[in-house]
This record gives C-alpha cells, structure tokens and sequence, in this order.
C-alpha cells in the first residue's frame, strides 16, 4: 500500500512542488491538500492520511496548534512533518514538542523530501537527528526537566537503547549495535515510548534532552 499524504501550505506553490515531488514515486500519493491548519481535523478524519505535511507558519492556524489539535481530537493520528523555511527556527522546536514528528526544509531536495516521509511513517528511525540535537542544545534548556528521567524506571538496556535513538539509530542499526534481534529492539523502544509517555521517538529523544539524560552537543 502507498504512504498517503495530506499536504497543508498556505503558498500553493509550495504545496505544488511537494505535491510534484512526491507523486513522481510510486510508492507516495498525495491524497489532499489545506490552505491553513484550520482545516486540517476535518481533511484528516475523512481522509485518513498516514503522514501530514504542514507548514509551521501559516495564518490563521500555524503547524503548532495543528499539530496538538490532531493529536489531542483525532484517533490513531497520523505521523506529522512540519515543513519550515529556517531548521533554527524555535517554532520548529515547539512543534516538536507538540508532537510532531520531524521537520523538513522547503529548500530541500527532492530526494530528500521523500526519504523524509518514507522515513516517518516507517516510524524506526529519527528524523534528521543532528538537526534535533541542534535544536535541543539551542531552546532545549528553556523546558529543561531537571533530574535526567530519574521516575521514568527504565532499565539499564533501556536507558541504553534511549542514548542510541537520540544518535539516530534505526532499530536495526540498535540491533546490530547491542548484538540482538530487532524484534528485541522494538520491545525495548515500545518501553521507553510507554515510560516516557512519549508518542514515538522523536518525543522521547526530546525529553532526554530537555531532562539531561543526553547532552544535546
């Protein structure tokens, strides 16, 4: 089946140009498009979309607010990828943590747009990691939790696991790393997702970081 995109852009150049990307792969189809994140609860109730593509800033409903509406109103949410002109851009940080799964730069490559959204709605690797790390070492501190997640209860291989995400493994790169199976690796990234109350590992990275469990250098 082919990942299924919704794309919310109030320049419809824009959302042209990642339509035109993203359809020209076979295994991609654009199944939508918004002109603000106003409208997009109802686009992605009807249409079920597995990713979303929506701009950060937009006028009447910026990615932000979207994105906590859709997680917060819409069951079985889709992946979200907030698509940004500036990857500094403290926006792009809060919609993070709002939840959102990863960012994307308008002025990325075409191959790179799509590796972005192949990538999120796999769900077993973080998105531009780096970036991430960027962004939590610049706004990070500003929510900083305190102790490093010291009432999350993870175990040692946990914790290990966690430290190994937030580099950017895939679960098949953790697996090759620890010397297990992948199936052992999900295991263990289910756990801290659940510990962490964390909905995926882009959120769970995050909260490393904020709680200085990782150093975002």
């Amino acid at each position: 089946m082919p990942v299924t995109v919704l794309l919310v852009d109030d320049e419809p150049l824009v959302r042209a140009g990642l339509r035109a990307v993203l359809e020209a792969q076979p295994d991609i189809r654009v199944v939508g498009e918004a002109a603000d994140g106003a409208a997009v609860i109802p686009l992605v109730r009807r249409l079920r979309p597995d990713v979303v593509a929506m701009d950060v800033r937009m006028p009447l409903m910026d990615g932000i607010e979207a994105t906590r509406a859709v997680l917060r109103t819409v069951d079985a949410p889709p992946k979200i990828i907030v698509v940004t002109t500036f990857e500094d851009d403290e926006f792009v940080y809060e919609a993070l943590r709002a939840g959102a799964d990863g960012f994307l730069l308008k002025r990325s490559r075409p191959a790179e747009i799509v590796h972005a959204v192949r990538l999120v709605a796999d769900g077993e690797s973080l998105l531009f990691p780096a970036s991430v790390r960027r962004l939590a070492a610049r706004f990070g501190e500003r929510h900083a939790a305190g102790a490093p997640l010291t009432g999350a209860g993870l175990t040692e291989r946990e914790a290990e696991v966690l430290r190994l995400m937030a580099r950017g493994l895939s679960n098949a790169e953790i697996a090759a790393r620890l010397v297990v199976g992948t199936e052992t690796v999900k295991s263990h990234v289910s756990a801290v997702l659940a510990k962490l109350g964390a909905r995926d590992r882009t959120q769970a990275v995050i909260a490393a970081y904020e709680s200085g469990f990782v150093a975002p250098g």
